[in-house]
């Protein structure tokens, strides 16, 4: 059985005021509508980042502010339960991880914004975290790898996006 750690909750200060914030900024020639529905899909997280080995919703559809998930990267290496505080349906989504499998976090969130663009949707996807002392160094000198890893979740979303075609079944 997996021993969860808690982490205090995060808010949309946190995401602006964090020491380890990370913000993508990735322009989609689609619209919003259609990365949304790539974005809240049964498979999001797996379907377009190999890192990320599961992504369980946890709570029944139609989603809004309060759904849960559990996101695990690397088989079990790690694992986050998240809760959503923010459902702009179409639009915006943030959450807060209430937990975490493994020691070290003191608070995480994400926020993922899609805005119309002329050519498509601009889509901003913004990570902030809070560590422990013990990690903090780890993390302020991995945060190269961190922005790679990142950025490539934010790319795999629009290629993921841009592959699916509009009115497929999710």
């Amino acid at each position: 059985m997996t021993r969860w750690y808690p982490l205090a909750a995060a808010d949309d200060e946190f995401l602006k005021t964090a020491r380890f914030r990370i913000v993508h900024v990735v322009y989609l020639s689609t619209d919003p509508a259609h990365v949304w529905s790539v974005l809240t899909a049964h498979d999001a997280l797996v379907s377009w980042s190999s890192l990320i080995t599961a992504s369980d919703w946890t709570s029944p559809r139609p989603f809004g502010i309060g759904t849960t998930r559990t996101v695990t990267l690397g088989h079990g290496a790690a694992a986050l339960r998240e809760r959503f505080y923010r459902w702009e349906e179409g639009r915006q989504i943030t959450f807060t991880a209430e937990s975490a499998s493994r020691p070290g976090f003191r608070r995480f969130a994400e926020d993922i914004t899609l805005d119309p663009h002329p050519d498509g949707t601009r889509l901003t996807w913004t990570f902030a975290m809070e560590t422990t002392p013990m990690l903090t160094p780890l993390i302020a000198w991995s945060q190269p790898v961190l922005r790679r890893v990142t950025r490539g979740w934010a790319r795999g979303l629009a290629h993921k996006a841009l592959d699916h075609p509009k009115g497929a079944s999710r």
